[in-house]
């Protein structure tokens, strides 16, 4: 229990110390995908959806791009995504080598060498 809430701790931590960067890249990706609305004439609704699945690299499908500039700004959307999902990842990481630290000795896991 203690190492989950060393890692929870951890991670909320660095999580809001990136909060800026993670909400800036949210805006880009509901403003890029609001404008590919337009271009579209999606909703609002459809527009925001069609981003935040395409900036999650899920792309369904079920809604797509027809016109050149959208498709541009597709890619660009999908590569914004791929930092934000970097980022999040990059926290989980250092908070489990956080956790995994302050909780687990080193030396209880490696076998002595030797009859």
């Amino acid at each position: 229990m203690k190492f989950t809430l060393d890692f929870l701790d951890a991670f909320l931590t660095i999580a809001w110390l990136t909060l800026p960067l993670l909400g800036s890249f949210t805006c880009v990706v509901a403003g890029l995908g609001l404008v590919v609305g337009r271009i579209e004439n999606w909703t609002p609704f459809n527009a925001l959806y069609w981003s935040f699945i395409t900036a999650s690299t899920v792309g369904f499908g079920d809604i797509r791009p027809s016109q050149k500039p959208s498709k541009i700004l597709a890619v660009v959307i999908a590569f914004v995504g791929l930092m934000f999902t970097g980022i999040v990842i990059a926290i989980a990481v250092e908070s489990a080598t956080y956790a995994f630290d302050r909780n687990v000795d080193i030396h209880k896991l490696t076998r002595p060498v030797g009859p």
